[in-house]
């Protein structure tokens, strides 16, 4: 032990008497390794390990191709996802769609997020409650009305009930209707980041669209899937026609892996430049090492003629490296905790899934801290041994003038300065053209001023704005009472056209012309402030005018890109276009009359990078917001000062008109059963029972919501 602390004590003295060289190797080992594990931490916590529900690598999604080679997800019907229950290949399908909804019943109405599910959901993802119980299938029986429960998300527990305890069996108002609290959720559980799960029925109505997810059994494959689902989607499309693209084909996609798709790429090109840099720091470290060991073989060389034998040589230059190599380890180790936090907040919100747990890869952590170790040692023994096989007299004689030592140390030297040189170039490469391509990726103009703007959504409630002319001015007043708010420069409605959004696809005709193959641009539906609001410059023609606006004129503009694609040389102004497939599916999507008719286009707008900066900008016809609306949308609004500050003020302002549209939907509701009642013969016995037909707070028994299509499942989470 005495000789141990000498050797640790020469070591450290060794250490501070050669700084740059101290500095140089434990700053390689500390960058490499601290790079190396935070990276692919990363990578196994949000690509590999990403989802902790039961049997996910099994849980799947259909979607459907056109022959564009557009893909999404089709809406299904609550009898077409009890015929997918039936099917050989599927242990088991769920059904679920989210919604926002308002927690009444406070000073403050707050918005949140609902996730409805069917009974059979939380067993298919196997994540027990960590309080309470969560949704079964007694609480959603199939084809009933069911019960008013609810089970919360661990997010929305703490931050609204700061973690009560004993919040089980109490009760939450949402929309002035109470809910049962069953229980807490774990807080990996975030599926489509709802803050809270209700039970959802499952209507036998053809009009009514679920999302729908499925669990394969074990060892069916997703060709042999696919091969018994294409017939009953091919049945499904005849059922509903126009409800499918023409000639379209299905896939089974994973979505444990589909859902980090474009995350993967990047994260595995990082975790590879970062791997050079682990294996960098490991050769510079050698590098030294057996440099410093050659200057060094004539004292090896003293050491020995005056009696050290070789284990007490080996054991000191192995206490020196080991230090060393510990030293720049340690230090990595608290720089790879530290990254992880620091590569997690520069993510992309929605680019990964919510449900990830970001943590040190304790395995990656080891292996890269052995390396180093391993590495260090070797190449920091080398030189005692390599002089061990050497004449110590010569080496004496030698003097200072031969610190290359052998011829086989003089390769090993070479070798590692060689491949060091070569990680290097190889590094700076890649480096040097991704800055480059980023710096290109800076100066692409957008097309529009995102900075001051933010967006809040407009929720529209169950049995609340079911006619177009009450949601349209439900929408028209909200903006204009926003507009006036102090600190707001002005205000616009969006309902699918919110960057980084750019619509919806769709195939549409031109007035007096053939219509080509693969006819198609992005559909927007927006106010005429949405334009001011992003300051997206008109080009040509006018906007619209808000008389025009309010009963839904069948006027487009239409970008750039449209022009030059469709009408190249022709004034663009002179021609109308007529979108086939916008259809109205009341109450989750109203449209104007004669919407499904011709549409002048009346202005050309700029084109706006709206749909990602690695796409190109696609044909895209703008048309008023109330031509085609849906169950919400949203409001963008731009301030003088942070957006983020003037939140709670909005929130305010919707939550008080919303109030105001549920007491006077209410009271319309009231007066209608009123004159029905005196309308009604009064042939009734005086001992029939009293029929109840005046839903309560102006809500029917239902507890559906259904979201629009576009509504996606976990990874695209959330709202704008």
């Amino acid at each position: 032990m005495r000789q141990l602390l000498q050797d640790l004590r020469f070591a450290f003295r060794l250490i501070a008497r050669t700084p740059g060289f101290s500095l140089t190797a434990i700053l390689s080992l500390a960058l490499g390794i601290g790079a190396t594990v935070s990276v692919f931490s990363v990578i196994y916590s949000a690509v590999l390990n990403a989802w902790p529900y039961a049997g996910f690598d099994r849980v799947c999604e259909i979607h459907i191709i056109d022959k564009a080679g557009h893909e999404g997800g089709p809406g299904l019907t609550g009898p077409q996802i009890r015929q997918l229950r039936q099917t050989r290949a599927v242990e088991d399908v769920i059904a679920m769609n989210r919604w926002n909804l308002v927690i009444t019943g406070s000073d403050v109405p707050e918005d949140l997020a609902a996730v409805y599910f069917t009974g059979n959901a939380f067993q298919y993802f196997g994540m027990p409650a960590i309080l309470g119980r969560y949704i079964l299938p007694s609480d959603a029986p199939d084809l009933q009305d069911p019960q008013q429960v609810a089970v919360l998300s661990y997010n929305f527990w703490r931050r609204h009930f700061n973690g009560d305890p004993g919040i089980v069996g109490k009760n939450i108002q949402l929309v002035h209707k109470d809910y049962t609290i069953l229980g807490v959720l774990p807080p990996r559980f975030t599926w489509m980041d709802g803050d809270v799960y209700l039970p959802l029925n499952m209507s036998q109505a053809q009009d009514k669209i679920y999302n729908a997810s499925l669990k394969l059994k074990r060892g069916v494959g997703t060709e042999a899937a696919e091969a018994e689902l294409r017939p009953l989607l091919q049945q499904f499309d005849k059922e509903k026609p126009n409800s499918y693209p023409p000639q379209f084909r299905i896939i089974l996609r994973r979505l444990g892996e589909f859902y980090v798709r474009d995350l993967r790429g990047t994260l595995y090109l990082l975790f590879g430049a970062v791997a050079l840099l682990l294996a960098i720091g490991c050769s510079n470290v050698s590098i030294l090492l057996l440099a410093r060991g050659s200057a060094r073989q004539h004292e090896v060389a003293v050491r020995s003629a005056v009696g050290a034998s070789r284990f007490r040589i080996v054991r000191q230059l192995l206490t020196e490296s080991l230090l060393l190599a510990l030293i720049g380890a340690g230090l990595g180790v608290v720089l790879a905790y530290q990254a992880v936090d620091f590569i997690v907040a520069w993510l992309p919100e929605y680019s990964f899934p919510h449900e990830a747990d970001f943590h040190v890869n304790l395995p990656v952590l080891l292996f890269s801290v052995g390396l180093a170790a391993f590495s260090g040692v070797l190449f920091g023994v080398f030189p005692a041994l390599d002089s061990a096989r050497r004449e110590i007299n010569h080496a004496i004689q030698g003097g200072t003038h031969k610190m290359a030592g052998s011829v086989r140390g003089k390769r090993m030297h070479t070798g590692l300065i060689a491949g060091q040189i070569a990680l290097t170039l190889l590094l700076l490469t890649a480096a040097g053209a991704s800055i480059q391509g980023f710096s290109r990726m800076l100066r692409r103009p957008l097309g529009y001023e995102p900075h001051h703007v933010m967006s809040v959504v407009i929720p529209v409630h169950e049995n609340t704005l079911n006619g177009w002319g009450e949601r349209a001015a439900y929408f028209s007043q909200l903006r204009e009472r926003v507009a006036a708010m102090p600190g707001v420069i002005s205000a616009g409605i969006s309902t699918n056209a919110t960057p980084p959004s750019s619509g919806s696809t769709q195939p549409f005709e031109i007035l007096g012309k053939t219509a080509a193959e693969q006819q198609e641009a992005r559909a927007n539906f927006v106010s005429p402030e949405y334009f001011t609001t992003l300051q997206i410059s008109l080009v040509e023609g006018r906007l619209w005018e808000q008389s025009e606006v309010s009963r839904g004129a069948t006027l487009a503009l239409v970008n750039q890109t449209f022009v030059r694609r469709y009408f190249p040389g022709e004034d663009v102004l002179s021609h109308s276009v007529r979108l086939p497939r916008l259809t109205s599916e009341p109450p989750y999507r109203l449209n104007a009359t004669g919407s499904d008719g011709w549409l002048q286009i009346v202005g050309v707008v700029a084109d706006a990078l709206d749909d990602g900066l690695d796409k190109p900008i696609l044909p895209a016809v703008y048309l008023p917001y109330t031509v085609n609306m849906f169950m919400g949308t949203q409001i963008l609004v731009r301030t003088q000062s942070e957006p983020l500050a003037m939140l709670l003020s909005v929130r305010k302002e919707i939550g008080a008109l919303l109030d105001l549209w549920i007491e006077e939907n209410s009271a319309a509701m009231l007066a209608r059963w009123l004159m029905e009642q005196r309308e009604r013969p009064q042939h009734l016995p005086e001992d029939a029972p009293a029929i109840e037909t005046l839903p309560k707070n102006g809500h029917g028994a239902s507890d559906n919501f259904f979201a629009d299509r576009s509504v996606a499942p976990p990874a695209n989470r959330g709202s704008a």
